[in-house]
């Protein structure tokens, strides 16, 4: 079993939208996120794309993977990311956008800021005042902290705060 520090992240934030926006039309869709279902697992395989094992992902029992959606096109996923919830934060395992969602040719925008801000969401629900902590490749790390607000507490260790949560939070999920 992978440890807890195994997990670097390296997702690019390319825009924080309101929801996810068409690069080719410019139009945006919102979006929902929910939790990933057994029957999720055939479409989010190595041969389909996708980097990680979500199979194995979804089978250990500390972590709850979610999957980014259109509201009105729920079978096709835009992205992914596996969090746990701690007495006093949510830790953020892994994070993957859709390979058609990747790269300059991609077909959505602000699939990684959606999911980074459903995790700040989540920690405002679950009691941690929105704290979000995750590790990242040093190469991001200032990527981080300008786009997600995120700080450095000297590692790889990134921990998006409560005014950082909140900002993120109020962008994607209007009431």
């Amino acid at each position: 079993m992978a440890k807890q520090a195994d997990y670097i992240l390296d997702f690019q934030v390319d825009k924080l939208t309101d929801s996810i926006i068409n690069t080719i039309s410019g139009d945006s869709f919102r979006t929902e996120v929910s939790l990933v279902s057994k029957s999720d697992l055939k479409t989010i395989t190595k041969s389909r794309g996708w980097n990680f094992d979500w199979k194995f992902e979804f089978s250990q029992p500390d972590r709850e993977v979610y999957k980014l959606t259109i509201i009105d096109n729920p079978d096709i996923i835009q992205g992914l990311v596996i969090l746990t919830v701690k007495p006093d934060h949510v830790y953020m395992f892994l994070l993957e956008s859709a390979l058609f969602n990747v790269g300059k040719k991609k077909l959505y925008e602000g699939v990684p800021g959606n999911l980074v801000a459903f995790a700040c969401k989540l920690s405002f629900q679950r009691g941690g005042e929105g704290f979000v902590s995750f590790e990242s490749k040093t190469k991001l790390i200032e990527h981080y902290e300008k786009a997600l607000g995120a700080y450095h507490f000297g590692g790889h260790l990134m921990v998006i705060d409560t005014l950082a949560a909140k900002k993120l939070v109020d962008k994607y999920f209007k009431p």
